[in-house]
């Protein structure tokens, strides 16, 4: 399966920006819609923004004017983030949809990263 590797989380100031980064490695799938969840404190999981093969995106309404995603053909993800907030502070998973192709039809699979941590605080 195809396992997401995710860098650059970390601390800043409220203002501030932080680019998320995530790679895809090894894998026999096609890797479909990819994207950011994030999970703050005390709160559960939720969408941040997602992007399809040909680019499409879809932005939660918290984060948009001021999150951007992007992706490379080869399946490596950013996410710009600028003017944070302290509200922003939780731990960033990248999701990736991964469709395998077996003989007997295909089987579509989530994969998740193991989190990067990001906190505003002044």
């Amino acid at each position: 399966q195809v396992q997401l590797v995710e860098s650059g989380g970390g601390s800043v100031q409220p203002g501030g920006s932080l680019e998320l980064s995530c790679r895809t490695e090894g894998g026999i799938g096609t890797i479909n819609t990819m994207g950011w969840y994030r999970q703050p404190p005390g709160k559960e999981r939720e969408l941040v923004a997602t992007i399809t093969t040909s680019g499409s995106t879809n932005y939660a309404d918290s984060v948009k004017g001021r999150f951007t995603l992007s992706r490379t053909t080869a399946n490596s993800l950013y996410l710009q983030m600028s003017s944070l907030d302290v509200e922003d502070t939780a731990i960033y998973y990248c999701h990736a949809d991964e469709v395998i192709h077996y003989l007997g039809g295909d089987r579509n699979f989530e994969r998740w990263g193991q989190g990067t941590l990001v906190t505003v605080s002044s």
